[in-house]
């Protein structure tokens, strides 16, 4: 049996087939430029040429993408978009129009000259991984299941703080169902206000076998939960570091005991600190982090975390993880922790690759959605019953 798992990211985007006749260990893997990223370096090498560019398509992760995009119509080069490619930018299109773009219907795109450059916007093109995999000799044709992590933020209705809306979203899924794997879907059930998971459906085509669907934070956290220093814990706070998001969940055995969600680029490890140890203790409030241009927080328990219990405090990971080892000029070493009084990391490793947790992760949540998969990846993850625990044992 095979499942394929792809986690898209800012930078990369992770890839990880998981065959059961092998050792997790021995699963083939690709981290590749992420798909924002490989429309960035495409607008920014052609900006030069001034050549007019119709974006088609989907709805696709922003940031880099975006910004190539914004470029290209400030330097005042024609950029036509499709709607569902435009709501890459904005969920608005008039704000979208404003940026000097023209939003375009199908019929219109058959009418622009030919001297227009075509592009089509997607997060995931199965043909384009199955061909890679392909040309080494590896077929996906016999996949039992594929699994896809992005970030969404929601459709938030006009007025609606995108920040504050994904925060109902998380908190509505925590009360319905208090595990990591609430974040994931089966293509056939994404709630209509995810319009990138959805996005991801749209743009996958017609596949060979089931999709699953996964917001990005949880499915490393999950990941990260696998690592077997990380499982054997009942309790414990994982802290996914990421390029543009940081989050952090507090896990007890009964499920999620708290969560926060920040920019990355807002924060520095103090701050990161400051706002676990609360997440510890109990007393982190929404608007600590909303009013400091973060996501938010949410507790489910006031009872108190307890650092000290074992030989590490918080459990990281993410592409950003060097937040907790760098120090800022003018000292030229890190600090040591009792210098620096500063929580102890410990670094997930799980199945030894921590680029690939975000996978393992979705791994884990498809194995709980698709019950004829559950044995066998189960067992896989477990090593045969001879590596040790994983989440299922230590947490719900």
């Amino acid at each position: 049996m095979k499942i394929l798992a792809v986690d898209i990211g800012t930078g990369t985007q992770d890839i990880f087939l998981y065959d059961s006749n092998l050792d997790i260990e021995n699963g083939f893997k690709l981290v590749l430029p992420s798909p924002t990223m490989m429309v960035h370096r495409r607008l920014k090498q052609s900006l030069h040429l001034r050549t007019p560019i119709l974006l088609a398509g989907h709805q696709m992760g922003g940031g880099p993408s975006a910004w190539a995009i914004e470029e290209y119509a400030r330097a005042g080069i024609p950029v036509y978009m499709t709607p569902s490619a435009a709501t890459t930018l904005n969920d608005e299109l008039d704000k979208v129009e404003a940026l000097g773009i023209r939003i375009i219907s199908d019929d219109e795109v058959k009418g622009l000259p030919s001297k227009v450059e075509s592009l089509e916007l997607k997060d995931f093109d199965f043909k384009l991984i199955s061909k890679t995999f392909n040309d080494y000799g590896v077929s996906l044709d016999d996949l039992s299941a594929i699994a896809v992590a992005v970030f969404d933020h929601g459709n938030a209705p006009a007025g609606v703080s995108d920040r504050q809306f994904r925060f109902d979203y998380l908190d509505e899924r925590i009360r319905a169902k208090n595990s990591l794997s609430a974040f994931a879907y089966l293509s056939s059930d994404i709630p209509k206000i995810m319009t990138r998971l959805q996005s991801v459906a749209d743009s996958a085509g017609e596949l060979p076998c089931p999709l699953v669907v996964m917001d990005t934070a949880p499915a490393a956290v999950l990941g990260a939960c696998l690592d077997f220093q990380v499982a054997t814990r009942k309790q414990k706070i994982v802290c996914n570091v990421g390029n543009f998001h940081a989050l952090a969940f507090r896990l007890g055995e009964k499920g999620i005991e708290g969560v926060f969600e920040h920019h990355t680029g807002e924060i520095d490890l103090p701050k990161l600190e400051g706002f676990i140890r609360k997440l510890a203790d109990g007393s982190l409030k929404h608007e600590d982090v909303f009013d400091d241009m973060g996501h938010g927080a949410l507790m489910y328990s006031d009872k108190k975390f307890e650092f000290g219990q074992d030989d590490f405090d918080v459990v990281v990971t993410g592409p950003r993880r060097s937040m907790f080892v760098l120090t800022p000029s003018p000292h030229p070493q890190p600090l040591s922790q009792k210098e620096r009084g500063a929580l102890r990391p410990y670094f997930a490793v799980p199945f030894g690759d921590m680029m690939i947790a975000g996978c393992f992760g979705l791994l884990a949540a498809t194995a709980e959605i698709l019950p004829e998969l559950t044995e066998a990846v189960i067992g896989s993850l477990r090593g045969g019953g001879g590596r040790g625990v994983t989440p299922w044992d230590a947490n719900p």
